[in-house]
């Protein structure tokens, strides 16, 4: 995979939980708890050396739930980011709910405002951009926002979300083992322009 100079950016949304690390029904709610998916991050390298924006979009309802603080989740990140940036790649921003269901906000997926947030923020074409999700709310989060691309992974609640958006009829443009193998069709079908 060669890198491509020149051309816009195309921005790669991604889920966390269940895309980059392994989930839990117990959340993540430490550093020690949370595991990178076998192949995220060189998934992650692959897009940024290929001129790509990757950006985290995360519902972690923990925070406003009591579970963890949100000075937790921000070690979290710092970390993840340190070990994507160690192994090349770059994460440019992360953006998160922490609203449980019953606060009724804007941002927590399914709603799009998350994405909202991201296309405000970094002027983004969201006609070009790609969502890579584990569950429903993630795809249907993007579809409601105008992403070009929808790719449901296998690494997380992919049966209880295909499931529901076969029901749905809101179905993903591609259903991906992992976040490398998304990556892998992201390359061929996902650039801005094609």
């Amino acid at each position: 995979m060669h890198k491509s100079y020149g051309a816009d950016k195309t921005y790669v949304f991604l889920d966390r939980d269940g895309v980059i690390n392994k989930d839990s029904p117990d959340y993540i709610k430490t550093w020690s708890e949370f595991e990178f998916i076998p192949g995220s991050i060189e998934a992650i390298k692959c897009l940024s050396e290929n001129n790509y924006h990757v950006i985290v979009i995360t519902n972690q309802s923990m925070i406003n739930r009591k579970i963890s603080t949100s000075g937790h989740l921000e070690y979290i990140h710092a970390m993840m980011n340190k070990a994507v940036q160690n192994e090349g790649g770059e994460i440019k921003d992360i953006f998160f709910c922490p609203h449980s269901p019953e606060e009724a906000c804007t941002c927590r997926k399914p709603k799009p405002g998350l994405i909202h947030q991201a296309v405000k923020k970094y002027k983004i074409n969201i006609a070009e951009s790609v969502m890579v999700g584990d569950s429903a709310k993630d795809i249907e989060c993007a579809k409601r926002a105008g992403c070009k691309y929808t790719i449901l992974v296998k690494t997380g609640n992919y049966i209880k979300a295909i499931s529901f958006l076969e029901e749905k009829k809101m179905l993903p443009d591609y259903v991906a083992a992992d976040l490398l193998d998304a990556v892998r069709w992201i390359m061929k079908y996902g650039r801005a322009g094609s």
